[in-house]
């Protein structure tokens, strides 16, 4: 099935923004992020690296609704991550999850 130009620009730049966010997050020096949450760098980490093989999944169209439920479940650990460490600013990752599983539910039509 051919999907509406908007739902694939929809999944492209999200895609490629998420994937790029996370290879900031993999490969700099944010230090300072893993002392403000609290949490260990290896962790962010992991979560980085996982996010980016999700995000490549999700661009890939026999992959896009794997990709896109592994995003779904990233988002949610991030936002719970933030929460439990007093930021409560999780409001780009909400919007992260709604778009991904509004590519996703287009995807399965």
């Amino acid at each position: 099935m051919t999907r509406p130009k908007a739902i694939l620009g929809l999944q492209w730049s999200l895609g490629v923004v998420v994937f790029a966010e996370a290879a900031l997050l993999a490969f700099s020096s944010h230090a300072h992020a893993a002392q403000q949450l609290g949490v260990q760098r290896v962790v962010l980490t992991a979560l980085a690296w996982a996010e980016m093989l999700a995000a490549a999944l999700f661009l890939i169209p026999a992959t896009v609704i794997i990709g896109g439920v592994a995003l779904i479940v990233i988002f949610a650990l991030a936002m719970l991550i933030h929460i439990f460490h007093g930021q409560t600013n999780v409001g780009a990752l909400v919007v992260y999850g709604a778009a991904t599983w509004a590519v996703v539910r287009a995807s399965r039509a």
